[in-house]
Parts: structure tokens; C-alpha cells; sequence
């Protein structure tokens, strides 16, 4: 799969091209909206019990304190802290979601550029540069693949996540363009992650690993380390070895910026369930459904959602959130599917929820866009049906920025108080004015 264009090159060379000034307005607001919501989701899972043992971790193995570990104020090495800050970032699986990767980019790149940006005493403006970089990197190098790679078992937050970490942090680091293309190759040979693990812990490790590989690629080039310049498309490099697709005009596709693909989450579970969540919610405003009356429902879905997010019967909170059933079930029911604790214990004990699981079939359909969803239900005899897109991307940002307003409150006002919220929405408003050192002391705990 020797490739005659460079694509890494010419990927790397766009990324350290890119300069605040001429960052489009809606791109500079949507990099934006991706740090205010990856925030709020890591200030969210400090509990969750994969951060805690992680931060664990980091404590007893200790480490130069070099950045801060957001679940409990640690200060350890760069790359710990981005291992996890990043773990955390996926912790609660409330981030972003871009289809071009099929994964979560800024659970990836923030955790990663907030443990190096301390380190360098990086400005907000590199920041969001960076991260833009880093985004479109990852966005780019995911469409290369697609869909093999992702069909085939590899989670592309993991793998094509840990190029964009890795370029980002070269760009915050201002290597050049044969250090940025070291850290790309150093990424390359670290990237793995298995969709296999989706319902466990794991999951949540691969951001963080991803972010790790980012900062200790970056690190390790900066201090000389050679590797392969053209790793994404040279014989036997990561195209070649990860996936039978190989689509170097996706990935070089010229004049676009792909965070405008971005996609928020406003329910807590997997971003394959959503569009299924969405036709439960307008079935059940449409038609005044009575869980009880139900007798039957139809999800039918694009097949790669299979290996995704069809566990049958889920038995913990890790899998009700790669459940179809169970998540379609709860926004059936009148559940609040953005509330952190509609996935627990009681909720999947809940009879009704637990019968609507067992009257419900999936349906796997080919040839659909990834998150178009229809839902059929039966009530005493009489069908009901919704369709919606989840993968559609809003285009009016201002109400985006509401909706993730919102959800930023919810998730961390109870967490850290309305004082400390509104500090941290202030810095991220004046980002050009804000360090990142600013940023994390804004968000981190006090020191354990």
C-alpha cells in the first residue's frame, strides 16, 4: 500500500501552517465549544471509579510534577498527567464525537495539550491553535482508513487519535516539520485500542492512552528521536497494517475544516444510541405513550452500530451505555437521558425499563449513514414510527452554545460551585487572555 503521495507530509505541513489570525470565526468557535464541553465532562468524572484508580496509579508511582491530574490535584509528569486527564475525559463517554474519525477527538487533544501546556507555559491562543491542528490531523487521517479500520475492531479515539495528540503537541512545542513528522511516526507505532473493550474501563483508557502517546511522542522527537517521516501511507506503516481501505483524496481534500463535523452530546450514553434516544423522545411527545401499553419495538440501524453499541442485556452502567435497548427503553420510560445517573443500578433494575428491554428487537440494515436511526413501536396493535440523524451537525452555533451552556452548568456547578463554574466559562470567553496554566488551576482541585 505504498502510497505516491505524501500524505504525511503534506499533513504535517498544514498542520504547522495553521495561525490563529486566519482560523475562521466558526472554527475558532467551535475549538471553543470543544474545550468548554470537554471540561465540564473531565470536572464531572472525578468520581468515576477508572480516574480514581488511574490518578492512583500515577501517585504511587510518582513522577517529576510537571502538570496537574484533574481528578484530585496530582502533580506528576506531562505524559502521566495527559494519561489520566485523558482517561478522564472519556470516563463518563459524555465527549464529542467526530464521524471523519469515528471517535472522540477532544478527549484526546485537550487532556494532552493541558499536561504539556503547563509544562511550556503555553498561552490560550496556542491552545486553541493547537488543538485545531491537532482536530483536523486526526480528522484527516481517520478518513484515510475509513471505514476498514474502525469495522474491522480498532477504536480510532485510540489509534487515529494518538496522530492528532501527537501532531498538536508538536505544535505547541514548535518542533519542525521533521520533528513533527517524528512524533506523527513515534505515534504511529504506539497506536492501538480495541473496540472489543467497549463496556468496560478500557474504553475510557484509550483517550487516555491516545493523549499519552501525544505528549511522549512530541517529547521524544523534540529530543531527537528519529522515525519514519511517511508513516500513515508508507509499506507496512499504519494504513497498511489497520485497515484494507486507503483513501489519501479524503484525507488531502482541500479547502475544508473538519471540526465543522463536530458533534456534541447531549445524552449520556454512547453517541450510537442518540438518534435512536431522539425517536423514542419525539414518539413519545407525538403520541402520548404509555410505557405499559407497548408491546413491541423496531430499532433498525446502520450494521456498524453492532459492534458498537448492541449490548442486548446490559448488566452494569458501562454497557447500559452501549445498549440501543436499554437506552432506547429509558427515553421510552420519561428518563432524563443526559442525568449521569439514569445508567445506574436503579434505573437498570427498573421493571419497566428491564420489560420494554425484553420487547425490543434491533434490526441491522447496510448501505445507511452511520447514525440514521428509525424506530418502530407497537401499541395495542396501532405502529408509530420516527427517523433522525444523530451524525447531521447543528449549523447555528449560538443555539449550540446554549444547549452546551447548559449542560456545562449541570455537569459542573454541583462539582465545584456557581463561583468557580462561571470563573472557568470567563477564562474560556477571554481565551486570548488566559494560560493554561490559568485554565487547569481554574479546574483543578487543591492538591492532594
Amino acid at each position: 500500500m505504498t502510497a505516491p503521495v505524501p500524505v504525511t507530509q503534506r499533513l504535517v505541513a498544514q498542520a504547522r501552517s495553521l495561525a490563529a489570525a486566519s482560523l475562521p470565526a466558526d472554527v475558532r468557535a467551535l475549538a471553543l465549544q470543544t474545550i468548554q464541553d470537554t471540561l465540564a465532562v473531565m470536572i464531572a468524572a472525578r468520581d468515576e471509579p477508572v480516574a480514581r484508580l488511574l490518578a492512583e496509579s500515577a501517585r504511587l508511582e510518582g513522577a517529576h510534577p510537571q502538570s496537574t491530574v484533574l481528578v484530585d490535584g496530582l502533580r506528576t509528569s506531562a505524559p502521566q498527567a495527559a494519561l489520566c486527564n485523558g482517561t478522564l475525559a472519556h470516563a463518563l463517554d459524555y465527549d464529542d464525537v467526530n464521524l471523519n474519525i469515528n471517535g472522540h477527538p477532544s478527549a484526546v487533544l485537550l487532556p494532552a495539550l493541558l499536561a504539556l501546556g503547563e509544562t511550556v507555559d503555553a498561552s490560550g491562543t496556542d491552545l486553541l491553535v493547537a488543538l485545531v491542528a491537532g482536530h483536523e490531523f486526526a480528522c484527516r487521517a481517520g478518513a484515510l482508513v475509513q471505514p476498514d479500520h474502525y469495522a474491522r475492531g480498532f477504536h480510532a479515539t485510540a489509534t487515529v487519535g494518538s496522530f492528532g495528540s501527537a501532531i498538536a503537541c508538536a505544535r505547541l512545542l514548535g518542533l519542525d516539520a521533521q520533528g513533527s513528522a517524528n512524533a506523527v511516526g513515534i505515534a504511529g507505532t504506539r497506536a492501538s485500542g480495541l473496540k472489543a473493550m467497549f463496556g468496560t474501563d478500557c474504553k475510557a483508557y484509550h483517550a487516555g492512552l491516545a493523549a499519552e502517546t501525544g505528549v511522549r511522542s512530541a517529547l521524544l522527537a523534540q529530543r531527537g528521536m528519529s522515525s519514519r517521516a511517511d508513516v500513515l501511507e508508507c509499506r507496512q506503516g499504519f494504513a497498511a497494517a489497520q485497515s484494507t481501505d486507503f483513501h489519501p483524496d479524503r484525507a488531502l481534500v482541500p479547502d475544508r475544516w473538519f471540526i465543522r463535523d463536530n458533534l456534541f452530546k447531549f445524552h449520556a450514553a454512547c453517541y450510537g444510541t442518540h438518534s435512536a434516544v431522539e425517536c423514542a423522545l419525539a414518539l413519545r411527545e407525538r403520541h402520548a405513550l404509555a410505557p405499559a401499553a407497548i408491546d413491541r419495538v423496531l430499532i433498525r440501524v446502520e450494521r456498524v452500530n453492532d459492534g458498537t453499541c448492541n449490548i442486548a442485556r446490559p448488566m452494569t452502567s458501562h454497557e447500559a451505555k452501549f445498549s440501543l435497548r436499554f437506552t432506547g427503553a429509558l427515553a421510552l420510560c420519561g428518563g432524563d437521558t443526559g442525568a449521569l445517573d439514569s445508567y445506574g443500578e436503579a434505573r437498570l433494575a427498573d421493571p419497566a425499563i428491564r420489560r420494554l428491554i425484553e420487547r425490543t428487537e434491533i434490526e441491522l440494515v447496510d448501505g445507511w449513514p452511520t447514525m440514521r436511526t428509525e424506530m418502530r413501536v407497537t401499541v395495542a396493535g396501532r405502529e408509530v414510527a420516527a427517523e433522525y440523524d444523530a451524525g447531521i451537525p447543528m449549523t447555528d452555533l449560538d443555539a449550540q452554545g446554549r444547549k452546551l451552556d447548559a449542560k456545562f452548568a449541570a455537569l459542573v456547578v454541583p462539582v465545584v460551585g456557581a463561583a468557580r463554574a462561571a470563573a472557568i466559562a470567563g477564562a474560556l470567553r477571554s481565551i486570548e487572555n488566559t494560560t493554561v496554566r490559568q485554565l487547569v488551576g481554574l479546574c483543578a482541585p487543591s492538591a492532594s
